[in-house]
């Protein structure tokens, strides 16, 4: 069922059909209902599984030679993330505001980990500048993904602006 609705939040955004999710996954909507009893309940599970392979990606990355290719290959999983589920994540946040969930918060410090250990990699070897800050990065990969999310070409614009951000986070300027 949380793959059936990973697919439907991608293509339809935060108000995809439960009923077309149940019907995809070949379970009764009550089927859902009682593994999911609300939609905020679906959309914490199908974000739980993709911020745990981002999580794992960037572990995995930590190990990678060139340090600031395991960075760009992990800033542009986050951002392909952010557009991919751009509704979803909002939607978690707000009611995860209203009801004090420590989830997100969880979510947050797991990801600014894992970010924050690739750019302390590439920042130490002399790849990335040395007063780049993680927190910085990860908002600017938030707001390209904010600023693309809307275009005809969404995936291009935020590949463009992400290589304006490596570019600028290099050390040394341009060398690609």
């Amino acid at each position: 069922m949380v793959e059936q609705a990973e697919i439907a939040f991608a293509e339809f955004g935060v108000d995809a059909s439960l009923d077309e999710i149940a019907r995809r996954a070949g379970v009764a909507s009550g089927t859902l209902y009682r593994h999911f009893p609300t939609r905020l309940d679906l959309i914490e599970a199908v974000l739980a599984d993709q911020i745990a392979e981002l999580v794992e990606l960037g572990r995995g990355l930590l190990t990678v030679e060139d340090e600031f290719d395991a960075l760009s290959t992990w800033l542009r999983a986050a951002l392909m993330h952010g557009l991919t589920y751009r509704g979803l994540s909002a939607a978690v946040m707000n009611s995860a505001l209203d009801r004090g969930n420590g989830l997100v918060s969880t979510w947050h410090a797991e990801l600014f980990e894992v970010g924050g250990a690739l750019l302390a990699r590439a920042r130490q070897s002399g790849m990335v500048v040395a007063d780049a800050d993680e927190a910085d990065v990860l908002k600017m990969v938030g707001a390209i993904a904010w600023a693309a999310q809307d275009t005809p070409d969404s995936s291009a614009q935020a590949d463009r602006l992400l290589a304006l951000l490596m570019n600028g986070l290099r050390h040394g300027g341009v060398q690609r």
